[in-house]
């Protein structure tokens, strides 16, 4: 399966990347990692824009920094601390573009959305998050969402994921 694959698109049926996403969660929960996501920042996004760099944020989407945590066919969407203050993530699925391990930085990136062409017209607003959803602990913990650690380096100033065919 080549990347674009994963996107969705015109070939019939849904797309793979919310399966991919809830996959490798899994493979990352059960073997003791943390699992990451990097998200492509714009306007239909609902994240803490401090944290935002080069419209790109990576967030800890491990059960320990989570709560709520609910990995959907169109959104991720959760409630996590950020700076010890709990925040509501909303991300559209097609705006995830890797999730990873972060002890080794094995993973899946997928292609970045399609830019909105129409700078006129306003983006959709990200489905609100269900009701209930129980608040992490006040005191921060060692799961909180501050900004992440870098998985290990392979030598280049910034790390990358491998695709594999």
């Amino acid at each position: 399966m080549d990347a674009t694959s994963a996107s969705g698109g015109s070939a019939g049926g849904t797309s793979t990347r919310p399966y991919l996403i809830r996959a490798l969660h899994d493979w990352c929960t059960d073997n003791g990692f943390t699992p990451y996501i990097a998200v492509h920042v714009d306007r239909s996004v609902q994240v803490p824009m401090e944290y935002v760099s080069n419209n790109e944020i990576v967030l800890n989407i491990g059960f320990d920094a989570t709560s709520g945590l609910e990995l959907g066919n169109e959104f991720v969407q959760f409630k996590a601390r950020f700076g010890g203050v709990a925040r509501e993530i909303v991300v559209p699925v097609d705006h995830v573009v890797a999730i990873y391990a972060r002890e080794n930085g094995q993973g899946m990136a997928f292609p970045a959305p399609e830019p909105v062409t129409d700078a006129a017209e306003p983006a959709a607003a990200p489905a609100p998050v269900k009701a209930g959803l129980r608040l992490a602990p006040e005191r921060p913990t060692e799961g909180e969402n501050e900004p992440p650690p870098e998985p290990p380096s392979t030598g280049g100033a910034r790390p990358s994921l491998k695709r594999v065919k």
